[in-house]
């Protein structure tokens, strides 16, 4: 055997056991007929069910992305809420299929058994205090107790601030999230740490007096909030990927759901091509070619979303900030459906 016919039998093998092991996350998720889903305890505008129990919010739709680019029916999907020391686990043992948004990518969580996807939200962490104890910045905390939920980053980021800063801060930890918030509006805590979009509607939601709370930046860094799937699974880490990608892809040819009927008669054929127009681009995913235009069809595109669900159509006016495309001056950044 010359070296040709070794290294073309190398690279057949490597592919044919590519193959034999190929992820089973789509097999299963199709057997079972609907997308399981890891959500939050309750976070009004991204994770929460309304008062029929529909659950509703910028997480919720990333997982309806998914079900419609799988099943072409974002309601194929089911929602199992998670607190922080539960989402890891469940997913890593399988009983989830995918975490939305709630997620912050970082190297421990990347290298011990997580794939992160797109990015979906860029935030930074905060603290929210009452705004009758005149603190208004990180700075001003010194000796305050702070209620955080465990199994979180934000136990990191109280304990790098306090150390940092010499503020002798006092953790005050919670198992889960309506325990942490619980006690912070009850007065357990002077300070409650996360997200501050999270912040954000949790005082526009569950305070009787939103105007009685302050929000401000823990450190000067900031987060990118990421869907995550479990290592070992390609094919479902690029389902997940593209789906996220539809949504900024539609957003930035201006494809909306209103339009997006007219959209595909588009001379344009980039746009054809993400319409499914032009085949190829769901086949290489293992979907339909119509993947991208059920999704804008039953959803919109990213900026939809976020306007009617944290946006400026929705009661938490979240300010979209990094959350724009790159093209407006955010991070948002979508990549070639080709």
């Amino acid at each position: 055997m010359n070296w040709k016919t070794a290294t073309l039998a190398a690279t057949l093998a490597v592919a044919a056991t590519a193959q034999a092991h190929a992820g089973p996350t789509v097999d299963s998720v199709k057997a079972r007929g609907h997308l399981i889903c890891g959500a939050s305890q309750g976070t009004v505008g991204f994770g929460a069910p309304d008062e029929k129990g529909y659950w509703r919010g910028l997480d919720v739709e990333t997982c309806r992305a998914v079900a419609v680019a799988v099943f072409g029916d974002k309601d194929k999907v089911e929602f199992v809420p998670l607190s922080g020391q539960q989402r890891i686990p469940a997913l890593q043992t399988g009983e989830i299929d995918i975490l939305p948004r709630t997620l912050t990518w970082t190297l421990q969580r990347d290298a011990n058994g997580i794939n992160f996807a797109t990015p979906n939200y860029y935030e930074f962490t905060g603290f929210m205090v009452a705004r009758s104890s005149g603190v208004t910045k990180v700075e001003e905390m010194t000796g305050a107790s702070v209620c955080v939920q465990t199994g979180s980053t934000t136990e990191v980021v109280v304990n790098d601030v306090s150390s940092r800063l010499n503020l002798q801060l006092k953790p005050v930890v919670f198992d889960n999230v309506a325990a942490t918030r619980q006690a912070f509006f009850s007065g357990r805590c002077d300070a409650l740490i996360t997200d501050a979009s999270a912040l954000a509607s949790v005082r526009a939601t569950q305070s009787k007096d939103p105007d009685g709370y302050v929000i401000f930046p823990a450190t000067k860094y900031m987060d990118a909030l990421t869907p995550a799937v479990r290592h070992g699974d390609d094919q479902w880490l690029d389902i997940v990927n593209w789906s996220i990608q539809a949504l900024l892809n539609a957003e930035m040819y201006g494809i909306t759901q209103a339009n997006v009927d007219e959209m595909v008669v588009s001379g344009d054929p980039r746009i054809k091509r993400f319409l499914g127009v032009e085949p190829g681009n769901g086949k290489a995913l293992g979907l339909d070619d119509k993947f991208a235009y059920n999704i804008v069809k039953q959803l919109g595109n990213y900026g939809e979303m976020f306007d009617r669900n944290v946006g400026k159509g929705s009661p938490l006016k979240i300010d979209r900030g990094p959350n724009k495309l790159f093209s407006d001056g955010g991070l948002m950044f979508p990549l070639a459906f080709q």
